[in-house]
């Protein structure tokens, strides 16, 4: 059942792997008797063989460059088979240690961008709820012992603040034991020099200690938190929207993180008869409000969870989705807002989304 295929994915995603889901498609599922059929790669097997019994050479090459690179793929095979490969990504986790006056406004900005934020302080009037409404997690711990509550990987994106030197450097020392997409720490440039000549003599290799940024944040000029928030938020999402991979020693390609809509994938877990359809944005051109991968499910009689954008566009792919929902087909569909019309109704977007809609069955 689809619903299996996401529950998996849902399991690799909490224990911070990456997976893929392959979308595979008859040339006659557009109205035909069968519905696309789903499988779901994990990091370990394409990490590990270039070969999987029922896929063959060209889409498992494929999919290994989903997954390093975040980009979705989409193919025709020379058997009339459509196929679709979407990589997802655990969900990007802002981890702030230190739950000062900087920390607030940084959690609040971490949140709005999209992060799961998580903020650590061992006081108990810094560490609540109330003061980080925002957070997902707000941990009440020593700076010491605090790590093993962490599960820091490679989605995680660590901002030491705490209150002081001492703690401030016990927690860089722990979080350059784990491979993490991100670790800045606070400080001036001669306590930060401080800090990394100390790590030198204690036997951290440089190269190491050089993917730290500190001192932390863009040169903006930052005086205020909030300011000094905004500097930190916006290097952290460079390091999400900006790093690049090396594919085969030699090419390097623009990482991209997948669109990951929580409900969206709670939703397809779900073991229900339902019917519903799934939208899926297969592939965009120019300037568009959602990106490839992000997803929206259509029922019947007008719920709707999750979007491809909004306004007329989305209304027009609503509409055909419900057409399809009970057809167990899929279709392909392009939604040009680069035209006379777009302009007449207002778009701000001047792009092409290309949409996958499928009739869903739990």
């Amino acid at each position: 059942m689809n619903s299996d295929i996401y529950m998996s994915l849902q399991s690799e995603l909490n224990k911070g792997k990456k997976a893929a889901v392959v979308t595979l498609m008859n040339a006659g599922d557009s109205g035909g008797d069968s519905s696309p059929k789903k499988l779901i790669l994990t990091e370990e097997q394409l990490l590990t063989s270039d070969t999987i019994h029922y896929l063959d050479e060209t889409t498992v090459n494929k999919a290994q460059f989903a997954l390093q690179t975040g980009n979705l793929q989409y193919l025709q095979a020379s058997n009339g088979v459509s196929i679709l490969i979407e990589p997802y990504f655990p969900e990007s986790r802002l981890i702030v240690l230190g739950g000062g006056h900087i920390a607030k406004p940084l959690a609040e900005f971490g949140s709005k961008v999209g992060f799961s934020v998580t903020v650590v302080d061992d006081r108990p009037m810094f560490a609540n709820q109330q003061r980080f409404p925002d957070a997902e997690k707000v941990i009440c711990e020593s700076f010491t012992n605090c790590f093993t509550q962490l599960n820091l990987n490679e989605s995680s994106f660590v901002v030491i603040v705490t209150r002081g030197h001492r703690h401030d450097f016990d927690c860089l020392k722990q979080a350059l034991s784990y491979k993490t997409a991100y670790t800045g720490m606070i400080g001036s440039k001669r306590r930060v020099k401080i800090v990394k000549e100390q790590l030198l003599n204690e036997g951290y290799p440089s190269e190491l200690i050089n993917t730290v940024n500190a001192p932390i944040g863009l040169e903006i000029g930052a005086v205020t938190p909030e300011e000094i928030a905004i500097s930190i938020i916006a290097q952290v999402i460079s390091y999400r929207r900006l790093v690049s991979t090396t594919i085969n020693g030699t090419t390097s390609v623009k990482v991209n993180w997948p669109e990951l809509d929580r409900p969206v994938l709670e939703e397809l877990c779900k073991d229900t008869v339902d019917p519903k359809a799934l939208i899926t944005i297969i592939a965009t051109k120019g300037s568009v409000p959602r990106k490839a991968g992000a997803k929206m499910l259509v029922w019947p009689y007008g719920k709707l969870l999750g979007s491809i954008g909004g306004g007329c566009a989305e209304g027009e792919v609503i509409n055909i989705a419900r057409q399809m929902i009970g057809s167990g087909g899929s279709k392909i569909y392009d939604i040009d807002m680069t035209g006379q019309i777009a302009e007449d109704e207002g778009m701000v977007c001047g792009g092409i989304m290309r949409v996958l809609i499928e009739d869903y069955n739990g």
